[in-house]
């Protein structure tokens, strides 16, 4: 396999796995979609962050220990369980909680957008799950040439599925921006958190009860 067909052929894969609506998609539209553009592309770039940690360390075989070991794994996809669950536990509570009766612009400037704390609960959110992890042991391999440097290539294949992430964030982030006025009301943002929040629980189960 040519090195150029190995990209095209991964960005093709990579690139459906992307548009497929998800974790990622759900924490990237709520983030946006609340006006927090900054702390959005935060979470983008913490989410691309750990895509690289895993391409790496896929293209160095050291996540073939996490599919190896029984125990690594679990102790991995227990500790995802916990975070998705207290995030979308904290996020539906809130709903319930006595509302502002107005969202003060001067709120994210306080900190609540903020770059550093997207790029934190992105970076954490993508590297507790697991599944990143089998998945680029599973697939990154068949696309690098035999022949080819295993790690260089492997980190190239991974830059592909980046930029492709950001791509796709960038629609995501225009798109959710464009009704974030909407979304900013009080009514709509209970809406939107208490969504968000149970597609975040139904992904924190799923990934509990899955073998």
């Amino acid at each position: 396999m040519a090195i150029s067909t190995a990209l095209w052929s991964f960005a093709l894969v990579v690139g459906l796995l992307t548009l497929t609506p998800g974790l990622d998609t759900a924490l990237i539209l709520r983030t946006a979609g609340l006006g927090r553009r900054t702390r959005a592309w935060g979470v983008v770039l913490g989410i691309q962050t750990g895509t690289l940690i895993w391409g790496a360390l896929t293209s160095l075989g050291v996540t073939a220990l996490l599919t190896a070991s029984h125990v690594a794994y679990e102790i991995l996809r227990w500790a995802g369980v916990a975070y998705l669950l207290w995030m979308a536990v904290r996020m539906i509570r809130d709903t319930f909680r006595q509302e502002r009766p107005t969202i003060d612009p001067a709120e994210a400037r306080a900190g609540v957008d903020t770059l550093v704390g997207g790029w934190r609960q992105g970076t954490v959110t993508n590297l507790l799950n697991p599944k990143m992890g089998v998945f680029y042991v599973a697939i990154l391999p068949q696309f690098i040439p035999a022949g080819a440097p295993h790690f260089s290539m492997g980190l190239l294949l991974t830059v592909v599925h980046i930029v492709l992430g950001l791509i796709w964030s960038g629609v995501l982030i225009a798109s959710a921006t464009a009704l974030s006025a909407w979304l900013r009301k009080p009514g709509a943002r209970k809406i939107l958190d208490r969504v968000t929040g149970t597609v975040i629980g139904v992904f924190a189960l799923r990934l509990g009860l899955s073998d």
